[in-house]
């Protein structure tokens, strides 16, 4: 018996949100903006890790609308890769709300001196209200993380 395609889960229609940004810095420097709670906070909104009985959990608070995000970090391969899973859960009118149980994708390559940064978020209800409004969210997020390690200077 095969198992269920990912997109086909629990009977939704998944969605996939793709970027791609090539970013002018070391990958090294990209990975670490993006690998913890410090590095985040300098493109992001600010983060506050937590370790739990299931691992470390990034969370951050873009407003009472949303309420506390947090997002469990499933994966870490240096100077790779980067995997976080929604596990916090909002009310229904909160964009945060399509967020619960999706995967942010962080595949980090280098790219003749430069770092590609391919970003998914696995996982979206593609009949959310809030589909579009997050992939353009993200587009923004992503070119602050790209101007902010740009203009980081290199580590002495």
């Amino acid at each position: 018996m095969l198992a269920p395609k990912p997109e086909l889960a629990y009977g939704l229609a998944m969605k996939t949100i793709q970027h791609e940004v090539l970013i002018n810095a070391p990958v090294a420097r990209v990975y670490d903006a993006i690998a913890t709670a410090d590095g985040i906070s300098t493109w992001w909104d600010p983060q506050t890790p937590k370790q739990t009985d299931r691992g470390l959990v990034l969370e951050h608070n873009p407003g009472p609308e949303h309420g506390i995000v947090q997002l469990l970090v499933v994966d870490r391969v240096p100077n790779t890769r980067i995997e976080w899973e929604c596990v916090s859960t909002h009310a229904a009118s909160s964009p945060a709300s399509a967020w619960t149980g999706t995967h942010f994708i962080f595949d980090l390559s280098e790219r003749g001196g430069a770092t590609n940064l391919r970003f998914r978020q696995t996982g979206y209800d593609e009949r959310s209200a809030f589909f579009t409004s997050n992939a353009d969210a993200w587009q923004n997020v992503l070119a602050n993380l790209k101007r902010t390690v740009e203009l980081r200077p290199a580590r002495a």
